[in-house]
Order: structure tokens, then C-alpha cells, then sequence
């Protein structure tokens, strides 16, 4: 049964669906999952939050243990795990190369304060921060082989 709202008086429209409903309904329709690992809680939260609205499903560790208990979970689908560089205890780097052990084929993003210092290997990337919210995006989309 279709509801129609009056507008203006003698004219009718359809109503407009909630933002949140078509969020999820979008997300539910094999969105890539991005592990964002991220020891600061302020900083992972403004990540996530950001991913979430370019429509991407996150999972979120706040550490390397954390992150690894995700990797070695087989019924989690993860797309693309997103790391600091500068984590306590086990570093991104070192997260990575056991990432890489659990999932060979895991794509790889470092975000760092000191991106143009940092090496990281051939077949993984960085972004630094701060970065803008587009440059988030295109350089997830890049990565994922969702370039516009």
C-alpha cells in the first residue's frame, strides 16, 4: 500500500525514506570491510565515523592484538585493514607482516604523522595525517580498484 503526503494543498507526494535506511540498506549490499587498527580512541573513532559515511562496512581494533584476532577470524571479510604506524607493542609495520601471514593478499594502508618518512614495502601504501576526508576516499578507492 502506497502512503502519499500532502505538501502543498491539492498536491501529493511520495514520502522521502530516512537517510539511515538507505545507509544500511547500502551497506548491507557487500560494501568493502575496512579493519581500521588505532591505538588513540579519538582518532579511530573520527576514522571510522568517516568510512562509515563513504558508506564502507569498519571493523575497528584498537591495537595489534586486537587486529590480528579479526585477521585470523576466516568468517570475517576484510578488505582492506588501515593501521597506524606507531602502535604500542607490536608496531603497523610488524601488524602488517603478520597480517600478511594470516591473509597474503590483505591491501595494506599505514596512516602516519611522518608519511614521506616511513618505508613501507612496494605492495602496501601510506597516507599522512591529518588528511581531508577526499583524501581518505581516493586513496581507499584506489586501493580497493573503485577509482571513479
Amino acid at each position: 500500500m502506497r502512503h502519499l503526503l500532502m505538501q502543498e494543498p491539492g498536491t501529493f507526494d511520495r514520502p522521502r525514506p530516512r537517510i539511515p535506511f538507505l545507509r544500511a540498506f547500502n551497506m548491507s549490499t557487500l560494501a568493502p570491510t575496512i579493519l581500521v587498527v588505532e591505538d588513540d580512541d579519538i582518532v579511530r573513532m573520527l576514522i571510522v565515523d568517516v568510512l562509515e559515511e563513504l558508506e564502507f562496512t569498519v571493523r575497528e581494533a584498537d591495537g595489534s592484538e586486537q587486529a590480528l584476532d579479526f585477521l585470523a577470524d576466516s568468517n570475517q571479510s576484510i578488505n582492506l585493514m588501515m593501521t597506524d604506524v606507531g602502535l604500542p607493542g607490536m608496531d603497523g609495520r610488524e601488524l602488517a607482516e603478520k597480517a600478511r601471514k594470516l591473509r597474503p593478499a590483505l591491501p595494506i594502508l599505514f596512516a602516519s604523522g611522518y608519511a614521506e618518512s616511513i618505508d613501507v614495502p612496494a605492495d602496501m601504501h601510506v597516507i599522512g595525517k591529518p588528511f581531508s576526508i577526499d583524501q581518505l576516499r581516493d586513496k581507499v578507492q584506489v586501493i580497493l580498484g573503485q577509482q571513479p
